[in-house]
């Protein structure tokens, strides 16, 4: 059983316990998640299974969707609705006009420092574990993210609804700490829905409950392939015997094999070959058979090679 399972995942269980449920219905599959999900958010959750987790370094770079609410006037320690208050503050009149001037200060390279309640490791050590025995944890160095849309709307006095498209690893619980402050309040995450994941979007995704029960039942219509997981990249079809070779580690069968791109619908009707660094689909008999890097026009490696038998 090889592919990816969305998962709608409501708010209570851990991402890790939305891995272990899967994982008990499919052994001896492998089985991981692709960006990890609080336990009070909510939203698509990608999981992968079997040779499936072979995908994640192709689909990490996808961009986010969130949207959710963020409560002002209170900080708390882990900078959401399950942490003790840490700062109050006033909170002063809030109009459409300023919402938009804050959300065009946090659009583009944003820089942010991650909260100590992360999976950050020090030491080997998730920092969320060292906070919650008692350790004095310093904050995690900040790092640049992008965000390339922000929306933001009043809901209410004291709450900020968003909706926002960012890179990979932009904390939310941070982004609500940074707009509560930049309101002259302060602020926390009171509500998170990851709405899509890079090529992976909520209105495929399904209930945690009905795809453990099809999966008990034997239906596994709810597996993404593993050439359909990656429509983004190009691909080429290959023959038995250049099969065999690119089993063997045999890079030099896709000589000449390299893939074409169409042009961009601004450009003409042409073709132009894959640049170098751009990843792309060998497919053997219907099935996905590897991930292979363009190293020129016509020349590559194989990065990956799968058995989706």
């Amino acid at each position: 059983m090889n592919g990816i399972i969305l998962i709608d995942k409501s708010a209570g269980p851990t991402s890790a316990e939305v891995v272990r449920q899967v994982k008990h219905r499919v052994k001896p599959a492998r089985v991981g998640h692709l960006g990890t999900l609080d336990p009070f958010a909510t939203g698509v959750l990608p999981i992968l299974v079997g040779e499936g987790t072979k995908l994640a370094p192709f689909l990490h770079d996808g961009e986010k969707h969130y949207s959710g609410l963020i409560a002002l006037g209170s900080e708390t320690d882990t900078l959401d609705r399950t942490g003790e208050i840490v700062r109050t503050a006033a909170i002063p009149p809030i109009d459409g006009a300023r919402l938009a001037e804050v959300a065009a200060g946090f659009t583009g390279v944003v820089t942010q420092t991650p909260p100590i309640f992360s999976a950050i490791k020090r030491g080997g050590v998730p920092l969320y574990k060292l906070a919650r025995r008692g350790d004095e944890v310093a904050p995690p160095p900040p790092r640049e993210v992008r965000i390339e849309r922000l929306e933001l709307a009043a809901e209410g006095a004291a709450s900020i609804r968003f909706s926002l498209v960012c890179s990979p690893g932009t904390y939310m619980r941070s982004l609500a700490r940074d707009i509560g402050v930049a309101l002259g309040s302060a602020g926390h995450l009171a509500a998170l829905q990851r709405t899509r994941s890079g090529f992976f979007a909520i209105e495929n995704a399904r209930p945690l409950a009905t795809v453990l029960d099809a999966l008990e039942s034997g239906d596994y219509g709810c597996l993404i392939g593993l050439r359909d997981a990656t429509p983004d990249l190009p691909e080429i079809t290959v023959a038995t015997d250049i099969e065999k070779r690119l089993r063997n580690g045999d890079s030099r069968a896709l000589d000449g094999l390299v893939p074409q791109r169409n042009r961009d619908s601004q450009s003409s009707d042409g073709i132009v070959p894959l640049q170098p660094g751009k990843f792309f689909k060998v497919v053997a008999d219907g099935r996905l058979l590897a991930i292979a890097e363009a190293t020129s026009r016509v020349t590559a490696v194989i990065a990956r090679v799968f058995d989706d038998t």
